[in-house]
C-alpha cells in the first residue's frame, strides 16, 4: 500500500529520513519493518510560535517497495520538423521557456539575445566590481538567463495555478536543478547552480532543431502593409523572420524607446524604489526563530517579509535573500543599482533584501512629465545617475548604518558588507528622494517594533534600488495574448509588464507561446492547442 501522510516534526526529526519513518510508523500504528520505505514531497517550516516545527507531506510504501516514481514526470521534447518558425527575442525565464513550449508544439523557435552566454557572462558581471566597468549588453540584468540568472533564483510565486507552477519547476528539475525544488514550500536554486541549468535549456533548445543566437540585439521590427509584426531587425545586419514573442525584461529601456519611436502603444505603470538592507544574518535568525543561538543545526537560513502602507503608499520587503550577497546591477555606464544574491546554499555571513516604497506615476516629479509615458523610466533612470555621481562616479556604493538612516545622523564608518565593489558613508537619508526616505523611516520604525532587533545599526542601506518591476506595459490582448494594435507580437514576461519574477515569466512564456501557435498556425490546418 502506498499512502500520503500529514506529518508535524520537529527540525532535527524533518533532517534525518529514519526519524521520519520512525514517525511514520509511529502514527500509522504499524511494526517499523513493514515500512519500506518514506518519500518526502512537500516540506514547509512553521515559525510563527515559539517551537519552531516542519511541517511534511509524506509518500509512505508499506508493505511493497518503494518506487523511484517522479513527482513531476519529465517531458519528452521532439526534434521539429517542417519550416514552421518563431522568433523569441530575450533569453531570461520568459524567452527559454517560450521556446521550449514552442518545441513542445511542433514550431521551431529562433532565440535572439543581446548578450552573451551565461557562463561568458561571469566575466563581464565580475568587471562591474572589480574595474567598475558596465558592458551595456552583458552585465547582471543582460545575457543568457536574463536578470534571474545571476540571483538567488527564487521560485516562489503568488500564481494560484498549482499546475501551472508544478509544470515550471518540473521543467527546471528536468534540466539539473534538486528535487527540493519540488518539495520546499518556498523553492530556490541558487546563483551558483542556474547557470548550468541554464546552459541545459539552451542545450535541449538546439538538439531539437532551435536556434540560440547570442551578441544579437534587437533594434527594429518588420511590420507589413497589414501591420503585422513579420519579423525583426537586429544591430548586426540581420534580419529573422516569423511572428515574435518579445521577453526584453524590465531592464530593456532602449527597447521600450523603440517601441515608443515606432508609435507601438504601451501605457505607463508603477514600480518600487528604495534601498538594498543588509543584516548580519545571524540576526535574522534570532529574530524569525525566536532564539538567541539563532537556527542551529538543522534549520536554514532565516527569512523575513514586510509589508506596510505609508501615507498611502506600500512599503515593503522586496527579494529577500538569506545567507545572500548584494551586487552591483547596473545595465549600461553611469549608474549605479543594487541587487542581491544567494548560492543554493544560502551560506554567506549576511541577510539582504530590497525595501522599497511603491512609486505611481504621478509620484514622479514634474520635471519629468515632458516625457509622457516614459516619465517613469527617466525617473528611474535619474535616480540610478544620481546614486552614481553620489558615488563619485564610480561603483563603490554609497551605504548608511540603518538606525542612523531614521534618526537623520551620518555614519561615520560602514561595517563589513557583502558588497564586493566597497562601500562608502553617504547620506541616504538627504538625497534619496523626500518621499521615498521619509516613507523608509516611518516603516523602518514600525517593522523594527513588529520585529525586535531588526532596527539596528548593526544593518546597513546601500542605495539605490530601482529595478523592481517593468516601469511600461506592453499592452496586449487579455485573451490572445498579442500586442492589441500589432497582430504577430507577442508581449511577454515581466519586461512586458505581466509577471514579477522567475516563475511567473516562465509561465507567461509557454502562454505567449501557444496563443502564437493559435494564431499563427491554425489555418494551416494545424492543431489548435487550448490555452489554460
Amino acid at each position: 500500500m502506498i499512502k500520503e501522510i500529514q506529518l508535524r516534526v520537529d527540525p532535527r526529526t524533518a533532517h534525518f529520513i529514519d526519524a521520519v519513518e520512525e514517525v511514520v510508523a509511529k502514527q500509522e500504528g504499524i511494526m517499523r519493518r513493514r515500512l519500506r520505505g518514506v518519500r518526502i514531497i512537500k516540506r514547509s517550516i512553521d515559525a510563527r510560535k515559539q517551537r519552531v516545527m516542519v511541517n511534511l507531506k509524506v509518500r509512505a510504501y508499506i508493505d511493497e517497495p518503494m518506487k523511484d516514481d517522479y513527482l513531476v514526470p519529465p517531458i519528452k521534447y521532439k526534434r521539429v520538423k517542417g519550416d514552421r518558425q518563431a522568433i523569441v527575442v530575450g533569453a531570461g525565464p520568459g524567452g527559454l521557456f517560450a521556446a521550449l513550449r514552442l518545441i513542445e508544439l511542433g514550431v521551431k523557435p529562433i532565440v535572439l539575445e543581446r548578450g552573451k552566454n551565461v557562463k561568458d557572462r561571469r566575466l563581464d558581471v565580475a568587471a562591474i566590481s572589480r574595474q567598475g566597468k558596465v558592458d551595456p549588453d552583458s552585465n547582471y540584468c543582460f545575457g543568457e538567463g536574463g536578470a534571474g540568472a545571476y540571483s538567488d533564483g527564487k521560485l516562489y510565486t503568488r500564481s494560484k495555478k498549482r499546475g501551472s507552477v508544478d509544470r515550471i519547476l518540473g521543467i527546471f528539475h528536468q534540466h539539473g536543478a534538486s528535487e527540493n525544488i519540488l518539495i520546499d514550500a518556498h523553492p530556490h536554486i541558487g546563483s551558483d547552480k542556474l547557470p548550468g541549468i541554464i546552459e541545459n535549456m539552451r542545450n535541449t533548445i538546439l538538439d531539437c532543431g532551435g536556434e540560440v543566437h547570442f551578441m544579437t540585439r534587437v533594434n527594429g521590427l518588420k511590420i507589413n502593409e497589414s501591420h503585422e509584426v513579420v519579423g525583426v531587425k537586429c544591430v548586426t545586419g540581420e534580419e529573422f523572420d516569423g511572428p515574435v514573442i518579445l521577453a526584453t525584461g524590465h531592464s530593456a529601456r532602449d527597447v521600450y524607446q523603440m517601441l515608443f519611436d515606432a508609435g507601438i502603444s504601451m501605457e505607463e505603470k508603477g514600480i518600487a524604489v528604495g534601498v538594498r538592507l543588509e543584516h548580519p544574518q545571524h540576526i535574522i535568525d534570532q529574530i524569525q526563530y525566536h532564539k538567541s543561538g539563532g537556527r542551529g543545526d538543522y534549520l536554514p537560513a532565516a527569512e523575513y517579509s514586510f509589508v506596510t502602507q505609508i501615507d498611502d503608499r506600500g512599503v515593503y520587503s522586496f527579494c529577500m535573500c538569506p545567507g545572500g550577497i548584494v551586487v552591483p546591477a547596473a545595465s549600461e555606464p553611469g549608474q549605479l543599482v543594487v541587487n542581491g544574491m544567494s548560492p543554493s546554499t544560502r551560506g554567506s555571513y549576511w541577510a539582504n533584501s530590497g525595501m522599497v516604497v511603491e512609486v505611481r506615476p504621478d509620484d514622479v516629479p514634474k520635471r519629468f512629465h515632458q516625457h509622457g509615458i516614459l516619465r517613469v523610466m527617466r525617473f528611474q533612470e535619474a535616480l540610478e545617475q544620481r546614486c552614481y555621481q553620489m558615488a563619485g562616479n564610480s561603483q563603490c556604493a554609497g551605504a548608511q548604518r540603518m538606525l542612523d538612516f531614521v534618526q537623520g545622523k551620518p555614519s561615520k564608518l560602514i561595517p563589513p558588507s557583502s558588497f564586493a565593489a566597497g562601500l562608502q558613508p553617504s547620506r541616504l537619508d538627504q538625497w534619496l528622494p523626500q518621499f521615498i526616505s521619509h516613507r523608509l523611516t516611518k516603516a523602518f520604525k514600525l517593522f523594527g517594533r513588529q520585529a525586535k532587533g531588526f532596527l539596528t545599526n548593526d544593518a546597513i542601506l546601500i542605495g539605490v534600488e530601482t529595478r523592481t518591476s517593468s516601469p511600461l506595459r506592453i499592452t496586449r490582448d487579455s485573451e490572445l495574448l498579442h500586442h492589441i494594435d500589432v497582430k504577430g507580437l507577442y508581449p511577454c514576461g515581466e519586461g512586458a509588464g505581466y509577471a514579477g519574477g522567475i516563475v511567473s515569466s516562465a509561465i507567461d512564456g509557454e502562454r505567449c507561446a501557444e496563443a502564437l501557435v493559435n494564431a499563427q498556425f491554425t489555418m494551416h490546418n494545424y492543431f489548435i492547442w487550448e490555452l489554460p
